[in-house]
């Protein structure tokens, strides 16, 4: 063998070297992202998940608003990458705990009575105004001593809460929102940032409160993080005198 044709042959043995490293660094990194997304949702591979959807305020009984629709398509992606299924209830027919699988909580309290049960149970340092009159402090969420009012076209809020459930239970996401496109805006956040959420948190609970601005021009896509509100929001509030 000349002096040309080992060279080639090195070569040819140096490149298959590389890229093979090359194919195994890419894999090993996308494994590990994907096994830390499935630990932030509970979804490892194969597993079942609930979507609680809402009801539309105004319809029919069994009618869903388009956004919150939107919201289940935003959230189905992340449901997808992780490998695991989806099953999707309405609020009055999920009877059941949580912490056994995985489950997406859709609307507020006005809407959805499984906000209300996890809003009570898991997170009673909040107060959402339910009053069906028109009034400054309609939807209002009340938490730390904090009101985030509802200002119609300009200023829509919703909580964004992940909340574990028993030890090496699976957790609730909870998108209780002011407005349909709040929640939408709500799983647009999740899905956009669920890997900073994740090294932010890790497994355990949060809560925020996001804002959307005026989502008459932008819709659902200009959304703030206004406040981590976990701690405040996990206290009982004390009793109204």
């Amino acid at each position: 063998m000349n002096d040309d044709v080992r060279n080639i042959v090195l070569g040819v043995i140096a490149t298959a070297v590389s890229g093979g490293f090359g194919w195994f660094a890419r894999t090993y990194l996308w494994r590990r992202t994907l096994r830390r997304k499935q630990a932030f949702f509970g979804l490892p591979a194969g597993a079942e998940c609930l979507f609680v959807v809402n009801r539309q305020m105004g319809g029919k009984e069994s009618s869903v608003h388009r956004n919150d629709a939107f919201a289940l398509l935003e959230i189905s992606a992340l449901i997808k990458d992780c490998g695991a299924n989806v099953q999707i209830v309405t609020h009055d027919e999920a009877r059941q705990g949580f912490g056994d699988r995985a489950e997406f909580c859709v609307g507020g309290p006005t809407s959805n009575a499984r906000t209300v049960a996890h809003l009570a149970s898991m997170l009673p340092g909040v107060r959402v105004d339910v009053a069906t009159q028109e009034s400054e402090d309609r939807g209002a969420i009340q938490v730390g001593g904090e009101v985030y009012r509802w200002v119609k076209d300009q200023v829509e809020h919703v909580l964004l809460a992940r909340l574990a459930g028993r030890e090496g239970g699976r957790p609730v996401f909870l998108l209780s929102g002011q407005t349909a496109v709040s929640n939408q805006a709500a799983a647009r956040y999740l899905a956009r940032n669920h890997e900073r959420l994740a090294r932010t948190y890790g497994t355990d609970s949060f809560c925020l409160v996001l804002k959307v601005v005026n989502s008459r021009a932008y819709g659902p896509d200009v959304t703030e993080l206004v406040a981590d509100v976990t701690r405040a929001a996990r206290t009982p509030a004390p009793a109204a005198v």
